[in-house]
């Protein structure tokens, strides 16, 4: 599965990546909301995984500017906000699937399977 990770913290994006391309996915990153949301312009990805604080634009930025663009491709919402209108506020940007950190790897994987297809 090609995948596209958009975290800031480096430590955190460096294990994300490498358990999700030790399973064998192909897996891109930035760190920074600008610069995704130019890549998602441009590219193709079975899956997207997007944190919200980010340097440039929000991560709900990035994600409402895909939907208008009519980009249909699943995200998936890595955050620390925990609270209930945060993860409305999600997923009515359009969001399909929305987590809290510290999350489990292993329903990670298995909710990028679920959206992603692989």
């Amino acid at each position: 599965m090609r995948m596209l990770l958009v975290e800031d913290n480096d430590e955190l994006a460096e294990t994300i990546l490498d358990r999700l391309r030790s399973e064998g996915h192909s897996v891109d990153r930035e760190a920074n909301g600008d610069e995704a949301n130019d890549l998602l312009r441009f590219s193709s990805f079975d899956i997207v995984l997007l944190d919200i604080n980010l340097p440039g634009r929000s991560g709900y930025e990035v994600l409402r500017s895909m939907r208008s663009r009519g980009d249909a491709t699943p995200v998936i919402v890595l955050t620390a906000r925990s609270e209930i209108d945060d993860r409305v506020v999600g997923l009515d940007a359009g969001a399909d699937d929305y987590m809290v950190k510290p999350f489990d790897f292993r329903e990670l994987s298995a909710r990028c399977r679920v959206l992603g297809g692989g």
